[in-house]
């Protein structure tokens, strides 16, 4: 079986504030975006769960994939045999850019192994199950433009009039630690909240749909803010970074080269949604 993981932008994102247990409470809008990741599972040779990837380099010992979790979770939640499994993922969702491509994996792995194994776990069983993997994983199991608030993971169902829109996705190569990056925040409640900000038309984001993420990565990877200026001189009508960084974001009405526009060592990508 064969699926394709695909990213997230956030729309906005604030930080509300610090909770008792060391995690922030956030506003933000998850939205999916048809930037994918290859995933194949197939039945295994041996009795082990394997993985094996291919494509970007993916941080960390593969063994300690959150693929590789999500099938754990799964043995352990049905409480009874199942037939190994081979992993295959081949990695464009470029790792540690904010658009959530880990998450996706994992949660299309819970998904799919739900469907091989004829298992009927429910969609709020399979959240359940992501919730354990990263606050942003349970959005990916729905997999539609959501309002998340709490760590990321409560989420109630938005829209938001995007399609027919061009998504240019541009990442410098600087990699954000997302621990670290809320060390710089200071929470608080926003001028806008996210979902004020989103139900104005898009030509009236910029300056009231902000991530809070954003000024401090610019301040400390000056590469960030020089992206989201250059998709705004290419006719970007919105323009943000997505999540703790390093991706960059320009919503257009028209189709834009990006080829020739930034260094050869960055990541660009273009997509209608």
């Amino acid at each position: 079986m064969i699926s394709y993981p695909n990213a997230k932008i956030n729309l906005g994102l604030n930080v509300v504030e610090k909770r008792p247990d060391g995690y922030h409470n956030i506003e933000t809008v998850f939205y999916p975006v048809p930037f994918c990741d290859i995933l194949e599972i197939l039945p295994a040779v041996s009795d082990v769960p394997s993985f094996t990837a291919s494509g970007l380099v993916i941080p960390g010992p593969p063994d300690q994939n959150l693929c590789l979790k999500a099938v754990d979770l799964i043995l352990t939640a049905v409480r009874r045999p199942l037939s190994a499994v081979s992993i295959n993922l081949h990695k464009m969702i470029p790792p540690g850019s904010g658009l959530g491509g880990g998450s996706s994996d994992a949660a299309f792995t819970l998904k799919m192994m739900n469907d091989l194994n004829g298992l009927s776990l429910s969609g709020e069983d399979l959240s359940l199950m992501a919730a354990r993997l990263g606050s942003d994983c349970p959005f990916f199991i729905r997999n539609r433009p959501a309002f998340a608030e709490g760590r990321g993971d409560v989420l109630k169902e938005i829209e938001v009039g995007l399609h027919g829109y061009f998504l240019a996705i541009v990442i410098p190569p600087v990699h954000v630690k997302t621990a670290g990056a809320y060390g710089m925040i200071t929470p608080g409640k926003p001028a806008v909240s996210v979902r004020e900000a989103v139900g104005l038309p898009v030509e009236e984001w910029k300056g009231k749909l902000i991530n809070d993420f954003e000024k401090p990565m610019v301040s400390k990877f000056p590469e960030i803010g020089e992206v989201k200026e250059k998709l705004y001189e290419l006719g970007a009508v919105y323009a943000s970074m997505s999540g703790s960084g390093s991706a960059v974001y320009g919503l257009f009405k028209n189709a834009v080269p990006l080829a020739d526009q930034f260094p050869i060592n960055y990541f660009s990508h273009i997509s209608q949604l």
